[in-house]
Parts: C-alpha cells; sequence; structure tokens
C-alpha cells in the first residue's frame, strides 16, 4: 500500500518537530470528535425529550417511556454484541488500555461508545457526558497514531493527548483536563507526558472555543467576597458532599457487580432496567416540580439552580432522585460517566444545607451559590479521588476566581473523609472488580544495569491460580478473571498452564481441560536471562517459585517484561 507524500514527510521530520506536529493532530482530532459528541448528545435530548415536555403529562410519561425503553435496548445491544469495553465512563478502560496495552485502543471502542452514548445520554439516561468524552477522544488519537504509523509500543502518548483534549473540549476545562490526566490515568504530576498533554488540552480547548464558544458551562453572577458564615459551613457542606459521593460509589458499583449474576437477563437488556427506573422517577418528580433536572446530565437544572436558586426543599427532590436514577443506569451497564452526575449530587446538597442553615443562620443568594459550589467540587473530588482536578473543573466551569479559597478547604475536608470511607477511589474499584491491577513501574535509568535486576522487580506476586478443576471452580475464575492463562495449583505448587480457550470449552464439553507445561524461574534469576525463556514459552508467561518444583511465588508475563522495558528505555532517554 502506497504511503501519501505528506504522510512520508512527516514521518521524516526530526523527532521533537514529529512529536510537536503529531500532537496537534491528535489535539485537533480528540476535541472535533468530543464536541461532535456534545453537539449530537445534546441535539437529540433537545430534540426528543425536552420537546416531548412541552406536551401534556400523559404524552409526556408515554413518549419518554418508549424513548428511554427503545434507546436502552438499543444500547444493551451496541455494547453486548460489538465492544462491552465501551460500558459506562470509559475511564477505567482507558486507565487499561494505557498501562496495559501502551495506550492501544481498538477503533470499536470509537464508533460503539460514541453511538450509544448519544443515545444513552439523549434517551434521558441519568449519565454524564465527560467520560465518554474522554474515551472517545483517547481512542480517536490513538487510532489516529496507528494510521500515521505509530507502533504499537508507543500509543500511549497519543492516547494522553487525545484525552486530555476530549476532557477539555467536553468540559471547556484546559487546566482541569491536563491534572485529571496526570492523576488520574497516569498517576504523576512530574509525567515526562506534562508538555503534549498540555499541548493537546489547549487544542482541545480551541476546537471548543471556534465552535461552541468561550462561555463556562455554568453562568454566575459576580460573587463577593465570602462572609465568615460561609466559612463555618464549609465544611460541613463538603463532609455530605463526600459522604454523598462515597455512598454513590458504593451502592453504584455493588449494583453493577450483582447485575453480572443475574443469569437471566440478557446482558442487552439490562440498560433498559436501568432506564425505566430513571423514568419512573423523573417522571414523579417532573409531575411534581415541572423540572427535568433527573434525565440526563440535569445540567439545565443545576445551572438554574446556581445562577436563580432553588428552595432547599427542592433541591433536596432532585438529589434524592438524582442519586438513585444514576446507581440504576450506571449500575445496571448504562453508558455513560459519572463528572455530571457527581456535580449535581453536590451542588444540591450544598443547596439543601444552606436552606437548612439559613433558617438560623440567614445567608444571602451568593452565599447559598458558594455552598453549592463548594458542593459540586468535593462530590467529585470524593468519587475521583483528584482533589486538583476538583477544585480546577469548577473553577473553570464558573469563572470566578473568588471561589478558590472556598473550593481549597472544601477539598481538604472531602479527601480526608473519602479516603477513609473508601480505600480506593470510582475508577480503581472497577478495575479490582473485574479482576485487574495496574503495575506502574519506575526503573533505573540505565538500560542494561536494569535487564540485571533480578526478575522478582517486575514479577506479579499476587497471581490468580486455579484450585479446582470441576465446571463451577472454573466457570467462577473465568467470570472474575479476563486473563489469557492461569496457573494450575496443586498442593502450593504449580507446574503447568490452563488456557482461557480451553477452559472455556472443556466447560462447555463436560470434561477435563488439557493442561499445558510452564517454566519456571527463581525470584534471583535476572530479567535479562528470563526474557529468552519468556519468548519462547507457548503461554508467554514463567512462573515463580522457590525452586525446582517447589512453591509457586508469582509469575511474570511477556507483557510485564514489554512494559517494563519500554518504561526503562523511556526513562533511559529522559
Amino acid at each position: 500500500m502506497a504511503v501519501p507524500r505528506w504522510l512520508s514527510r512527516v514521518r521524516s521530520l526530526p523527532p521533537r518537530s514529529r512529536d510537536l506536529l503529531l500532537t496537534c493532530l491528535y489535539g485537533l482530532a480528540a476535541g472535533g470528535i468530543s464536541v461532535a459528541f456534545q453537539f449530537c448528545s445534546g441535539g437529540f435530548y433537545n430534540l426528543a425529550l425536552v420537546r416531548l415536555s412541552h406536551a401534556s403529562f400523559p404524552v409526556f410519561a408515554g413518549g419518554t417511556f418508549l424513548l428511554m425503553m427503545a434507546t436502552m435496548l438499543l444500547v444493551g445491544f451496541l455494547l453486548n454484541a460489538f465492544c462491552p469495553d465501551a460500558a459506562g465512563s470509559g475511564i477505567p478502560q482507558l486507565k487499561l488500555a494505557f498501562w496495559k496495552d501502551f495506550g492501544v485502543v481498538p477503533w470499536r471502542v470509537v464508533w460503539v461508545k460514541f453511538v450509544a452514548g448519544v443515545l444513552s445520554l439523549g434517551g434521558g439516561a441519568s449519565l454524564g457526558r465527560e467520560g465518554p468524552s474522554v474515551q472517545i477522544a483517547s481512542a480517536t488519537a490513538s487510532c489516529m497514531a496507528g494510521w500515521l504509523g505509530e507502533p504499537k509500543h508507543n500509543r500511549r502518548p497519543a492516547a494522553a493527548a487525545g484525552a486530555a483534549a476530549g476532557l477539555a473540549a467536553a468540559f471547556n476545562t484546559p487546566l482541569a483536563a491536563v491534572t485529571f490526566v496526570l492523576e488520574e490515568v497516569i498517576g504523576d504530576l512530574n509525567s515526562r507526558f506534562l508538555g503534549s498533554i498540555l499541548l493537546a488540552s489547549v487544542i482541545g480547548a480551541f476546537v471548543v472555543h471556534g465552535l461552541v464558544g468561550p462561555q463556562p458551562a455554568f453562568q454566575l453572577s459576580a460573587l463577593s467576597a465570602t462572609s465568615w458564615r460561609v466559612y463555618l459551613l464549609i465544611p460541613v457542606v463538603a463532609a455530605v458532599a463526600s459522604i454523598i459521593g462515597a455512598w454513590f460509589q458504593k451502592w453504584a458499583l455493588g449494583l453493577r457487580s450483582r447485575q453480572r449474576q443475574w443469569q437471566r437477563i440478557p446482558g442487552w437488556c439490562r440498560p433498559a432496567l436501568g432506564g425505566a427506573v430513571a423514568w419512573a422517577l423523573g417522571i414523579l418528580v417532573f409531575r411534581s416540580t415541572g423540572r427535568l433536572g433527573v434525565f440526563s446530565l440535569g445540567y439545565g437544572d443545576l445551572s438554574d439552580a446556581l445562577a436563580n436558586g432553588l428552595s432547599w426543599k427542592l433541591a433536596g427532590i432532585l438529589l434524592l432522585a438524582k442519586f438513585a436514577a444514576t446507581i440504576a443506569c450506571y449500575g445496571c451497564g448504562g453508558c455513560g460517566g459519572i463528572f455530571s452526575p457527581t456535580l449535581f449530587f453536590g451542588g444540591m446538597a450544598g443547596l439543601f444545607l444552606g436552606g437548612l442553615a439559613d433558617q438560623a443562620l440567614p445567608l444571602t443568594g451568593v452565599e447559598h451559590t458558594t455552598l453549592a459550589v463548594v458542593g459540586m467540587s468535593c462530590c467529585l473530588g470524593a468519587v475521583v479521588r483528584a482533589p486538583v482536578t476538583g477544585i480546577l473543573i469548577v473553577f473553570e466551569l464558573t469563572h470566578e476566581f473568588s471561589l478558590v479559597p472556598a473550593l481549597m478547604l472544601g477539598a481538604l475536608v472531602s479527601q480526608t473523609i473519602s479516603r477513609r470511607l473508601c480505600r480506593l477511589n470510582f475508577y480503581d474499584t472497577i478495575l479490582q472488580n473485574d479482576g485487574h491491577e495496574l503495575e506502574r513501574l519506575m526503573p533505573p535509568r540505565d538500560l542494561r544495569s536494569w535487564q540485571h535486576l533480578p526478575v522478582s522487580t517486575i514479577a506479579n506476586f499476587r497471581p490468580v491460580v486455579v484450585e479446582q478443576l470441576d465446571p463451577e471452580s472454573l466457570t467462577a475464575v473465568a467470570k472474575a478473571h479476563p486473563y489469557r492463562c492461569f496457573p494450575v495449583l496443586h498442593e502450593g505448587k504449580a507446574s503447568r498452564m490452563l488456557f482461557r480457550d480451553e477452559l472455556l470449552k472443556a466447560v462447555a464439553e463436560g470434561r477435563a481441560p488439557k493442561l499445558e507445561a510452564a517454566a519456571s524461574v527463581i525470584p534471583s534469576q535476572s530479567i535479562r536471562e528470563v526474557q529468552t525463556r519468556l519468548i519462547e514459552s507457548p503461554s508467554g508467561t514463567v512462573l515463580l517459585t522457590d525452586g525446582p518444583g517447589g512453591r509457586l511465588l508469582g509469575i511474570v508475563t511477556l507483557h510485564d517484561l514489554l512494559r517494563a522495558e519500554l518504561a526503562a528505555a523511556e526513562r533511559a532517554t529522559e
């Protein structure tokens, strides 16, 4: 296949110029598709659900039920038939691709997430658009890198740059996009990817400014200096918003785990169950208050609350209904994120608590708004566990610098409480529940010295093993863990491997599985010595034991070796 002349010229550029140009292309593509996703999902919502809200109540109730059931069934079909990795917010899948697959994301993630996300949010599911925007944008940049000739082991810069540009375009918050990718995806605020992430985020912001406009997502009247009364209430609002975020995480992910055990309900039907719960709650709230905040993002009611204020009772009703609807939609396997819902929870919690406090300690409208904004930042920060992002994202959404001291105080309280209530953040808990564990190795700068380190440096000392070969045990292992092969353990020792394909085939045919021989090494052997054995192993895995025929200590996979070696090579060039 002939390579276009312009592409040949790009590849022939000096490395720094080439990386700069590629980052700009990733930012443009990621920002563009993020804005397109925003236009399509918002346009569908306005065309269908908002238009129905102007009809009579029976027409609205019946029309929205048909709309939500049809869209949720289509979403379930797309996710189950084409790409299960497009479910949920997409951030855990992005982290997994970044650390375990070198940033490689298949093209099907882009189109399935885009279509399913538009149907889900436009149809009224109580979820957010920011997580899907990040996954779609990052996947687009990763696929674009492959099209431009980047090898599979060098797609991380593209994936990180695309994620930053996508979030910057989705929220119109370039600073928060940078800190989110560094804090949450990479886990290092001093990452070597900082320059490309910053450039891509700026380009993503330029894209949304050019196509949508520079205005923030929420319009506030000018906020005056905050009084001492508000600073007395900020710790209370921050604490309650954090507890709400922790409850949301536990209940939504608990439902997500339980629904996977519902054998009698097909996977493609489950998102419709969450949609039905959200519809019922949304209809009740709309009937009694005339508000649509339970459906989709809820930004209309949240914006109105920040600009004009809501009664504390109405804020409490919207909070409870949105909270339950979002748990149902996310827990049942829907397609959408958690940024928008957690901002909604926190904002309404701040208004509710401010209204209660107003009975004894009179507050101005500006002070009520300040408490709502602090609640937004604290609830998001508690769930995502990224305090800098929580502060910056709300500051950029509102463009109010006077809020920063209050946001910082709230973040301090929020992080203290959330870390006591939940051991991991929302995304890492999902990865753990799905049987994944991310390893972020920081090797020495000298690649040759690294190769002489003991193999135990890169080993996994908590491998998933098979101890029983009966069908029930094998099925449980296959469902709980997505790995390609498993060591078979007998009396604490392992010398054989069981491949996933063989496991599933044996269970289906009702026979004992065929086991394959496995190579073993001892912890003191060097990485260089083990490389050849890993490459020659049919399973791409060697067992780490305390001696020939000894007790199993851990495993080392070829993927572990390649990731660590690439990280060592990159660190050596810094």
